[in-house]
């Protein structure tokens, strides 16, 4: 699954980089949450929360609908 969740972010890598920034996959726990962790000008940006939920996570759940949720960690 880890494999899977790499090469779907690296499908939404090149939006969060036009905008300089980017994604890190951290991990996929046993509860089904994704963790990741945003970089460059998304890590500190006043909508990386809707950009966690709104886009990383919608487009992760319609291609694995297992998946509960999506987190970042620092």
């Amino acid at each position: 699954m880890e494999k899977k969740l790499k090469e779907a972010l690296e499908k939404i890598r090149p939006y969060l980089q036009r905008d300089g920034g980017d994604v890190e996959f951290i991990d996929y726990t046993d509860e089904q949450v994704v963790q990741i962790r945003l970089l460059g000008h998304c890590a500190g940006c006043p909508h990386a929360q809707a950009t966690i939920k709104g886009g990383i996570e919608r487009l992760l759940k319609e291609e694995y609908p297992e998946i509960s949720s999506v987190e970042a960690v620092k």
